[in-house]
């Protein structure tokens, strides 16, 4: 892979298609990364901190979880990149032995300085931040205020990509601007243009240092205007990025948000692993896999668990609230076909006593029933590829 003077070959990363779907654009592919190859799509789990919340690593080995992301915007500030990197990287430090990707620390930067940013891209909450965080973007980059100490940094594409190679990741992103839903196209589109200048920023600055151990993903941006997500995704797969990631504004609804990958796909590099940032529930993994995502990430399995709630095949909305009333005498297990503790060894009644009691416990629990659920899904979903069942496999997670 090559452009201008950047040539990048990957020699330790595959990955390799080995079924395509015949009614859509879902595939089987294996990603192969210095610490292990994962058959997709597949599903990664957010460590933001280097921790997934309330599960530990031998649990998430348990729940057959194959790939897990670390946040570099959160890393950098506490406990540091360079302190990391001493450790023996993020694989060493949080002792997970697979593969592992991180994200630019772009989005969360972003949505520092756009009170509503967060949740108009993903529909996350973005209570606690200080929407003054942010002091400036520029060509070169974003200055914005610590949230751990204050301290005033400048985070740059060379930046992102340095920290980036110090936390020892296997997958890295390059350095994107994030803009929120309510700006017009003409804002929009300076932006991603600017982001494609970042983008060979950082393909320049991860060749400096490239050892063969990590690869990078370019980013297609644009918001909702596929004129813009076209041209954006053209340049990914112009550009020797090893996979594309789909990011950035993705509307005000689940029709904007389909119309905003299709019409990305058809014009990224066919070849290249196909990340989708953020998105993750279980009707969006059977929607999106349709048109060629091989990858999720999203925070909701672990996020959910802490507000009491179980995702479950079968039932209406895919979740269940252990914390309703309905529970309290219910002497089922969440799942006994997951063969984990946490699905198969404790009642519904309990879990639902540990959450009116404050117990951390509960949210322990559901954290890996969670998470073990995702797995399954996705096993499915590889399994309803293959056999061309993925249609009737959707009726049975949802109802």
């Amino acid at each position: 892979m090559q452009h201008g003077d950047i040539v990048l070959t990957y020699p330790n990363f595959s990955f390799d298609i080995k079924h395509c779907d015949s009614k859509t654009q879902a595939r089987i592919g294996e990603l192969k990364t210095p610490h292990g190859t994962i058959e997709t799509p597949n599903y990664i789990f957010c460590g933001t901190k280097a921790s997934v919340k309330n599960v530990s690593p031998c649990q998430l080995k348990e729940a057959r979880t194959d790939i897990i992301l670390a946040n570099t915007y959160h890393l950098m500030l506490q406990p540091g990149a360079d302190l990391i990197e001493k450790m023996g990287g993020l694989h060493k430090f949080m002792n997970w032995n697979g593969p592992m990707l991180t994200d630019s620390g772009g989005f969360q930067v972003f949505s520092l300085g756009e009170g509503t940013m967060a949740n108009e891209i993903k529909g996350k909450s973005n209570k606690g931040y200080d929407n003054k965080s942010l002091l400036s973007i520029s060509e070169e980059g974003c200055v914005f205020k610590s949230y751990f100490d204050g301290k005033t940094i400048k985070l740059t594409p060379e930046y992102a990509m340095e920290i980036q190679r110090k936390l020892g990741a296997d997958l890295l992103m390059q350095f994107d601007e994030c803009t929120p839903y309510h700006v017009d196209k003409e804002y929009t589109a300076r932006s991603m243009e600017m982001s494609i200048r970042w983008g060979d920023r950082s393909l320049a600055e991860f060749k400096r240092h490239d050892n063969g151990a990590q690869a990078v993903y370019g980013i297609v941006q644009g918001g909702v205007y596929s004129d813009l997500r076209q041209y954006s995704a053209e340049y990914t797969k112009d550009r020797p990025f090893f996979g594309t990631a789909i990011g950035g504004c993705l509307g005000g609804s689940d029709q904007e948000m389909y119309d905003v990958v299709a019409s990305s796909t058809p014009h990224i590099h066919p070849s290249r692993p196909v990340h989708f940032l953020g998105i993750g529930q279980i009707k969006d993994v059977f929607r999106f896999v349709r048109l060629g995502i091989d990858t999720f990430d999203c925070v909701i399995p672990t996020r959910l668990a802490r507000h009491g709630t179980a995702f479950m095949k079968g039932v209406r909305g895919e979740t269940i609230n252990l914390k309703n009333a309905k529970y309290r005498e219910d002497n089922t297990p969440l799942d006994e076909s997951l063969d984990i503790p946490a699905s198969r060894d404790f009642s519904k009644a309990y879990i639902h006593h540990l959450l009116k009691a404050n117990e951390l416990l509960a949210t322990q629990i559901l954290a890996q029933h969670n998470i073990a659920t995702m797995n399954k899904l996705m096993r499915e979903v590889r399994e309803a590829i293959k056999s061309g069942t993925l249609d009737s496999l959707e009726r049975e997670w949802l109802v």
